[in-house]
């Protein structure tokens, strides 16, 4: 299958998940998450789910970032550059859904993608070298490539890889970690 075969049929099999599985299966990652050797750093960067997509649930990972006294930084999107602002989560970041339903810090203290250790990205597949999939705008291999070189990419999925992506293009940054609600995998980490 190609990319756009591939981000149909798993838009498709998320959209088939009834709100206990995407709850349970979302609490079932966060929980394994806490094995993933990533929890001695600072900034963690993590996206506010879609509840429209039924994406992974990330509101258990959060809580877990911050009973952990981590910095988190969330995203807002920046159409005009194709990338991402991040920003300070603080007691007093309003956070608002864009025209596409995703949740947004509206302003707030902006964060360099250069000092941020860990991100967490949302993705549709992934394969067993840690290419993902997203939705196809690119935003977040634009972001990945203005982190920092040893940055912690680490992929949130309800399902289990497929055998090979193809279509790898220069610009997709791979992941270093992906989490299911089974298992860990890794890919060629540092």
């Amino acid at each position: 299958m190609n990319k756009s075969e591939l981000r149909k049929k798993f838009k498709d099999l998320r959209l088939k998940l009834e709100d206990a599985e995407i709850e349970k299966m979302s609490l079932d990652i966060a929980n394994r998450s806490l094995e993933l050797p990533v929890w001695e750093y600072r900034y963690y960067h993590i996206f506010l789910s879609i509840p429209e997509q039924k994406e992974v649930d990330t509101e258990f990972l959060l809580h877990i970032l911050q009973g952990k006294d981590k910095e988190v930084i969330i995203p807002k999107t920046d159409h005009e550059t194709g990338g991402l602002l991040n920003y300070l989560l603080t007691d007093q970041t309003v956070i608002k859904k864009n025209r596409w339903n995703i949740p947004e810090p509206q302003e707030g203290i902006e964060v360099p993608s250069d000092k941020i250790d860990v991100v967490f990205i949302p993705l549709l597949a992934f394969d067993k070298t840690g290419h993902r999939i997203g939705y196809g705008k690119g935003f977040y291999d634009k972001f990945l490539a203005g982190c920092k070189p040893e940055v912690i990419k680490i992929g949130l999925s309800f399902f289990e890889p497929v055998e090979e992506i193809k279509e790898i293009f220069s610009s997709d940054i791979p992941l270093d970690y992906c989490v299911t609600p089974d298992r860990i995998y890794e890919f060629g980490t540092k």
